[in-house]
């Protein structure tokens, strides 16, 4: 395995493995916050109960985010030293700032964790939300050095190098406000999926869903929904715009999405298949006509830049870009149909968590937000390709001389798959402190 296949391998495990945490850190502080405000409000115990189950889960996902984060920022330096040279200076600013929020979020985790009855309720409540506005600035302040990376600005490209450097420009990049709501968005989106499977599972399994853990559940049943319902829509309008800006700004990145070779008006939208670079064709696709044109330009009749518009040599790998724009779309589909017909028994007053129907498809519908997620940033990432900054720097020429970088990757993996199985174990015990004796 050579150096680029080994540091890009590493790179795409450390990253899918850390999102996962990245969106807990997001997300989880905004339920944990609800639920004890919903408890100072009632001062229903159970109310209570599932504020401080969801704080344990919080912290345990955010001493283990904190571990994978670390190894990242290691993983800069080690693995892209050319990147670093060059964009350093840019992406200094966005990583400080992340640091900062960082640590807030810990204090003011820690503050939640063991101040009540310490502090008074108003601080204490007010912790919790300094640790969800906290962990949303950390993923924000990230996400401009990601956007930077794909439309980059800022600075003069002179000889190779880059001068008359503005420190501020990550946030100026016009990809960081489209792709900075969607992450923010997808986030709470896939976490409220996740919170409502798991006490939809619950639910299921407890016989007395008017006992105090009954209640507890469906407390937290209906808070992820409400989360779930809301964010939803949103995410999927955000989703719109966001590939409205890339048809514009990435135009070959949506092109290798969509296995779309030749640029065309009327355009159509390419489900499934696999696209063939040789004969630029694409394989199995069912093509719907006009959609990619309505989803590009808003205009049914619109031109969407085919991969034509680009040499062969700027392409990124198109069949992992577009079976992973597939998925995402997938997802989000199903994600949008789910709370469709959640928001309709609700609307119709029945209470969503008697329904068996819509708790086993809380259960099925789970994971589809996580999954959107990763498939999202393969898009991201792997359709920048062959850049590591677009346009700018190459990520063949900004990995690391260092031979043997497959002995790192086989140790980090490692190391983060002991930490996945320690993160299981944990939660896989948070939750089923929560059920009936018997039933656990």
């Amino acid at each position: 395995m050579d150096n680029l296949l080994a540091a890009r391998s590493q790179m795409a495990i450390s990253l899918g493995f850390h999102i996962l945490f990245a969106i807990a850190g997001m997300a989880m502080p905004v339920l944990m916050a609800l639920a004890q405000w919903r408890f100072l409000a009632t001062k229903d115990e159970a109310w209570h109960d599932l504020a401080h189950r969801w704080a344990k889960g919080t912290a345990i996902l955010f001493a283990v985010g904190a571990v994978s984060g670390t190894v990242l920022s290691f993983e800069l330096g080690l693995l892209w030293p050319e990147f670093m040279r060059h964009a350093g200076p840019l992406i200094g600013l966005p990583f400080s700032l992340e640091g900062v929020a960082f640590f807030f979020e810990a204090i003011f985790l820690g503050l939640f964790l063991y101040g009540e009855g310490k502090i008074s309720n108003a601080a204490h409540l007010a912790c919790g939300v300094g640790v969800a506005l906290s962990g949303t600035a950390s993923a924000v302040f990230v996400t401009a050095v990601n956007a930077w990376m794909n439309e980059p600005v800022g600075f003069t490209l002179e000889g190779g190098q880059l001068v008359d450097i503005d420190p501020w420009a990550a946030f100026r990049s016009p990809a960081f406000p489209t792709q900075a709501l969607h992450v923010v968005l997808g986030a709470y989106a896939a976490v409220a999926f996740v919170a409502m499977g798991i006490h939809a599972a619950a639910l299921r399994r407890t016989p007395d869903i008017d006992g105090r853990a009954g209640r507890m559940h469906r407390h937290a049943f209906g808070l992820a929904l409400g989360m779930a319902l809301v964010t939803t829509p949103l995410q999927i309008a955000s989703g719109d715009r966001s590939a409205k800006h890339v048809a514009a700004n990435q135009p070959i990145k949506l092109a290798a999405a969509e296995g779309l070779f030749v640029t065309q008006s009327a355009a159509p939208i390419a489900i499934g298949g696999w696209p063939d670079a040789e004969t630029r064709t694409m394989n199995g696709a069912i093509e719907v006509p006009y959609v990619l044109s309505v989803l590009a330009t808003g205009d049914p009749n619109g031109t969407v830049l085919g991969l034509d518009a680009a040499p062969r040599d700027q392409w990124p790998p198109l069949g992992p870009v577009h079976i992973a724009f597939d998925i995402m779309v997938g997802c989000g589909t199903a994600m949008l149909a789910f709370v469709a017909f959640a928001g309709w028994i609700w609307w119709r007053r029945r209470a969503p968590w008697t329904s068996r129907p819509l708790l086993l498809g809380a259960m099925l519908a789970s994971p589809l937000g996580v999954i959107a997620i990763e498939a999202g940033w393969t898009v991201t990432e792997v359709g920048r390709q062959p850049w590591v900054v677009r346009g700018v720097l190459r990520t063949a020429d900004a990995v690391t001389p260092m031979p043997h970088v497959e002995l790192t990757l086989v140790g980090f993996t490692a190391l983060f798959a002991l930490l996945g199985v320690v993160v299981v174990v944990l939660l896989r015990n948070l939750v089923r402190s929560s059920l009936p004796k018997g039933r656990r």
